[in-house]
């Protein structure tokens, strides 16, 4: 059986050229894409780094993302209201990504991460899951269809969070747990203590592509060291993809960010091992795909346990 996750982006001046869902160039017409250029648009941030080109007098774009259920998923697991729906390409979204509108993606790490949790359904099934940097919310999607509760968290900038809230209601009739949308700012400790101190009972985090500079993977670490220094234990997923430059000193492809990501998880090893033993390891990408998406060498996936040690 296939279903349709239907998710919605902020919309930008290039998207009018290309083809999609709803809003597209020969919607508009000449005048309407004229009126379009001169349209100021607010640049927004996101925790995750992802730029978002928000225009308060355009709706949004909607792209919808058909995914097989996998065959082991139990049947109280899937949506009655659901029905199968394939595209006959397989996939609605725009795959081609512009520097400057990024924020118009799902990356393919959060479609790797939503992989992954279709397949090992048993970690996320009956906990209370929370995402950081949850961009549109497609990962968070996935896992409210099998979590009892689900935390969404991203900067409360702009329409980010209206956003995900948004998209949580398109998708309500696949969604099993009880769903919060909080703001969490990696560069802001109170907003991380005060989700900490209303929701206590959080066991597996995850985060997607969260790999974008080297200050934001420092706040990154910080905040995971700080989430899961309290009880319950806690398990993070990571999922990411290694972005290649070539540099005129090394004369090759590098992946920086990813380099400064591993040396993060080193910091992070190493951080109040008198109360926390860490467990840091990067898990096998061979699970099965569901989305439909070009899954490359590039995307890993890392597991960190938090093990409390007794007093």
């Amino acid at each position: 059986m296939a279903l349709t996750l239907k998710i919605g982006n902020p919309r930008s001046y290039r998207n009018l050229s290309e083809k999609g869902e709803v809003g597209t160039s020969s919607d508009l017409g000449c005048e309407g894409q004229q009126e379009q250029e001169d349209e100021e648009f607010e640049c927004l941030l996101g925790a995750n780094g992802q730029v978002v080109l928000w225009s308060p007098r355009r709706e949004t774009v909607l792209s919808r993302f058909d995914f097989a259920y996998p065959p082991d998923l139990q049947a109280q697991d899937r949506s009655p209201n659901s029905c199968p729906q394939v595209d006959s390409d397989g996939d609605l979204h725009q795959n081609a990504t512009t520097l400057d509108l990024v924020g118009e993606q799902v990356w393919r790490g959060a479609l790797f991460l939503a992989d992954f949790i279709l397949h090992y359904s048993d970690i996320f099934r009956g906990k209370h899951v929370l995402e950081v940097a949850s961009g549109v919310g497609l990962t968070s999607v996935v896992a409210a269809m099998l979590a009892i509760k689900i935390t969404v968290t991203d900067v409360d900038k702009g329409e980010i969070l209206e956003l995900i809230r948004r998209n949580l209601k398109r998708n309500e009739d696949v969604l099993k747990a009880e769903v919060c949308v909080k703001e969490i700012d990696f560069y802001n400790h109170d907003t991380i203590d005060d989700l900490q101190a209303n929701n206590k009972d959080v066991s597996v985090i995850l985060a997607a592509d969260v790999v974008y500079n080297n200050p934001l993977t420092d706040a990154f670490f910080s905040t995971v060291l700080r989430l899961m220094s309290d009880p319950p234990e806690k398990t993070m997923f990571i999922a990411l993809e290694k972005r290649y430059v070539f540099t005129m000193e090394d004369m090759d492809s590098v992946a920086p960010c990813y380099e400064y990501f591993l040396d993060g998880l080193e910091w992070l090893r190493s951080q109040r091992t008198d109360h926390i033993e860490w467990t840091v390891e990067e898990l096998p990408s061979d699970f099965e795909q569901y989305f439909t998406y070009e899954r490359t060498r590039h995307l890993v996936l890392w597991k960190i346990n938090a093990k409390l040690k007794q007093p």
